[in-house]
């Protein structure tokens, strides 16, 4: 399915985007790699072959940064079959203690670099019948507490791609959204806190956490199905299911859930 398909991964430095990137070269497609860590991108791919992958230093955040993506990804392989919209950043702590340009700063590089990057992309991937995929979260169906900006650019990616998927709907444009669930992964351990410092270390046990590479499996099979929306992890499909027809109990739960982690801002 993948052998010579061009994708882009952005956020493909770490986590998910780096194992989506290295699984989609196994699987025989030139990867288009993307994120601000020039050395981890170039660390994660240097058992791969030169012709197969180009490297962007890409910060999603810039509009500029997003049209150079595309540029440079059309200059070296003509096309695009795939983008990956990966990248993005975490923050904990209270709303009312939290600096509005945390908030800011979520809505800027895991909404509007989605925006950003498929604005760019759209006429080759409608060119080529292609798919465009969000990662999201269940903090996209769902409001976590401590996480208000998280979900509040969540909630926007995924009525961003709602709507272009219906847009777009008799002209063979995949829009697919996925929703990992709590995945291994330096997102939390990048976290920004109320003063947007970096977390540092990652509140929960990352080591009991599905891994990234199953991750990325997941989301290829889904894109060869032409999925509309892939959510990961049983807690994630049960979270959604719950808040469909229980919204009340589920708002307890998620309470009860979050406020465990270890120095929680709101036991």
């Amino acid at each position: 399915m993948l052998e010579q398909k061009v994708i882009i991964v952005t956020g493909a430095s770490s986590g998910i985007g780096r194992a989506l990137a290295l699984e989609g070269l196994h699987r025989g497609a030139l990867v288009v790699l993307a994120a601000r860590d020039v050395h981890a991108m170039q660390e994660a791919v240097k058992e791969a072959h030169p012709d197969s992958y180009h490297i962007v230093k890409t910060d999603v955040s810039k509009e500029s940064d997003c049209r150079q993506l595309i540029d440079q990804t059309m200059a070296r392989f003509g096309r695009i079959d795939m983008l990956m919209n990966n990248a993005g950043i975490s923050m904990r702590a209270l709303f009312y203690e939290t600096d509005l340009a945390v908030i800011e700063r979520l809505m800027q590089v895991n909404f509007w670099g989605t925006v950003y990057c498929t604005k760019y992309a759209l006429p080759y991937l409608l060119s080529s019948n292609g798919s465009l995929v969000g990662i999201s979260s269940i903090a996209g169906y769902k409001g976590l507490p401590a996480r208000s900006g998280y979900s509040a650019s969540k909630f926007a990616l995924q009525g961003f791609l709602e709507c272009l998927r219906i847009e777009h709907l008799n002209n063979g444009l995949h829009v697919l959204i996925v929703c990992p669930g709590f995945t291994a992964s330096n997102i939390r351990k990048t976290a920004l806190a109320k003063d947007g410092s970096m977390q540092g270390e990652s509140p929960r046990a990352e080591d009991k956490m599905m891994p990234a590479e199953i991750v990325a499996k997941g989301v290829y099979r889904a894109v060869k199905k032409r999925k509309r929306t892939l959510i990961l992890t049983t807690q994630g499909k049960l979270t959604v299911w719950l808040n469909k027809f229980f919204p009340v109990m589920t708002d307890k739960l998620v309470y009860k859930h979050m406020a465990r982690e270890p120095e929680s801002p709101f036991k």
